[in-house]
């Protein structure tokens, strides 16, 4: 049959009605938004099980959007499963086993190895990165209810129970904080009785910086956003993606309205129009509560700047803030060029405030001590650092949580005075001193102040203060295989140093001996050329073990004193 006379390229059958009603389902009532886009995929896996090709093209037909578009979006998140014409979808549940280092360490790819034995073909077995608790590792999702320290038998019986979902957590709640106190400081800045002056004057006498991983001082990025013209925007990033990293959910799954709280003052201070409080998908007992609780704040102000939480959907790059904006605005999480920064250009195209929500956890504390004439960290700090950190440990050690003290303590002290020491028959091997990217320290290094700026002599950073402790019974280079692995799969692709280097580099670290000239000059590669910092700090873990844990590879011994080059 020839084409209609005026119409190019072939027409297409009508989609089915159970389709276009799917898609209107997951818009739910709304007019359509472009950056909502994420959130109605989510709806639509979420009715469905997974995401089908007529869905996809049903909600691309609803939001007036090119196809190609939408299947884009859809699959380039880990967490959607997209099902073309003629596929089989997954089962209806998946199992999904972390094998990121901690729960690596303790057994993770061995137990999703026995579960897809053990399950059978009803349930999709899946290893994956990060699921942030690596306190409880190994660590097993059974739809989405995390088993701790998890084994065959725990896992199955979770399965063969029914239980899906994440029981909520145990919080001080919009009341309790009220009644302790809490929402009196937003309340005096809100009415004008404390400037915003004197908020950010706190925060820089208390040298706050950003404990998400970069360390940029609090009160200059306040500042710096409120040079910018308004209508001022503002990003919350909970996405904590890198691999031995759990403190955000300590904090939110504690005392979340600390963080609100903060979060309401940071906005009245800079003049912020609207809020957007990103989570990863891995959190959802978390994300279910702060739309509770959020409720409830916004009942007792209702003239607040608008609020939205988004869900994540399994991207690590999204951690990166220009890749969250991007994520926030419904599209592929690749991080932007720069400049223009986020401060300058973020979300929507306007200035934006990004924090992660420790940050933000800390604002009362600090500005409350400010206003009564004292110094909340007087006293806290070790070798030479001032203040306090959050750290989270896992690993060989005999208690794993988050640890909160002197900024500048040492591994050793931390694993002495707040781990109980070393797991029963372990010794201190070696450590990750911030996450998969920060690099990898051996024992005679674990008397070196854990700080920012302390680590740059070793080729290390604290990052987001992620501890990994390993001992004799580990491999330093099986761990840094392990996270250069971790970087391939995260890999958003954009760059070229980043897509092609950590696979190459994958690729090399599987021989027995490395080469260690070629992967030197890789590395300088990918931290030299790549776009954001998941290529640039990629090459860490492997060039550690070059510089350190050199007779594991066989690479040659360097002379060259343990420090500053």
């Amino acid at each position: 049959m020839p084409p209609q006379k005026g119409v190019r390229g072939p027409t297409r059958s009508p989609l089915p009605e159970a389709a276009l009603a799917a898609a209107r389902a997951a818009i739910d009532g709304e007019t359509p938004r472009r950056d909502r886009l994420i959130e109605y995929l989510h709806r639509l896996q979420d009715a469905h099980g997974a995401l089908f090709a007529d869905h996809l093209a049903a909600l691309a037909e609803a939001m007036k959007l090119a196809r190609a578009e939408v299947f884009e979006v859809a699959t380039f998140y880990h967490h959607f499963d997209v099902v073309g014409e003629g596929q089989t979808p997954p089962p209806a549940l998946t199992v999904r086993v972390c094998d990121s280092l901690t729960c690596a360490m303790h057994g993770g790819v061995e137990l999703a190895q026995a579960l897809a034995g053990r399950l059978g073909a009803g349930v999709r077995v899946q290893r994956v990165p990060c699921v942030g608790r690596c306190d409880c590792a190994p660590v097993a999702v059974v739809g989405q209810n995390p088993v701790v320290k998890a084994d065959e038998d725990t896992v199955a019986a979770v399965v063969a129970s029914g239980e899906r979902t994440e029981p909520p957590p145990v919080i001080v709640d919009f009341d309790a904080y009220r009644a302790a106190g809490g929402y009196r400081l937003f309340e005096a800045v809100r009415e004008g009785a404390r400037s915003g002056e004197e908020i950010i004057t706190a925060l820089e006498a208390a040298s706050l910086r950003g404990l998400g991983g970069a360390g940029f001082p609090s009160a200059r990025k306040w500042r710096s956003v409120m040079a910018q013209p308004a209508p001022r925007n503002m990003a919350v990033n909970i996405d904590e993606g890198e691999p031995g990293t759990f403190k955000d959910r300590h904090y939110l799954g504690s005392d979340p309205h600390r963080f609100i709280e903060g979060m309401l003052i940071a906005a009245r201070v800079v003049g912020i129009a609207a809020i957007w409080i990103y989570i990863r998908d891995e959190y959802p007992a978390l994300r279910h509560m702060l739309h509770a609780e959020l409720d409830k704040v916004r009942a007792a102000w209702p003239d607040l700047p608008p609020i939205e939480v988004r869900r994540g959907a399994g991207a690590y790059v999204c951690g990166e803030e220009s890749g969250m904006i991007e994520s926030i605005e419904g599209k592929r999480g690749m991080p932007r060029l720069r400049p223009p920064y986020v401060a300058e250009v973020g979300v929507f195209g306007r200035p934006t405030l990004v924090h992660n929500p420790e940050t933000l956890w800390w604002v009362r504390n600090i500005v409350e001590y400010s206003l009564e004439g004292k110094d909340w960290l007087d006293g806290r700090g070790r070798n030479g650092r001032k203040g306090l950190r959050s750290f989270s440990v896992s690993g060989r050690v005999a208690l794993p949580g988050v640890v909160v003290t002197d900024a500048g303590i040492t591994l050793r002290q931390l694993i002495d005075e707040h781990c109980g020491g070393m797991l029963p028959g372990h010794e201190l091997y070696g450590y990750f001193p911030g996450g998969a990217s920060g690099g990898i320290l051996p024992a005679s290094l674990a008397d070196v102040p854990l700080d920012f700026d302390t680590l740059a002599p070793y080729g290390c950073f604290i990052g987001s203060a992620a501890i990994v402790v390993f001992s004799q019974y580990d491999k330093a280079r099986l761990l840094a295989e392990n996270a250069m692995h971790f970087f391939a799969h995260e890999s958003c692709g954009q760059c070229t140093p980043c897509r092609v280097g950590t696979d190459k580099a994958a690729r090399l670290m599987a021989a027995p001996k490395w080469d260690a000239g070629l992967l030197d000059e890789l590395g300088q590669a990918m931290m030299d050329a790549s776009i954001c910092g998941l290529g640039q700090a990629a090459p860490n873990p492997m060039r550690s073990v070059l510089r350190f844990f050199p007779h594991e590879v066989g690479a040659p011994v360097t002379t060259e004193k343990e420090g500053a080059q």
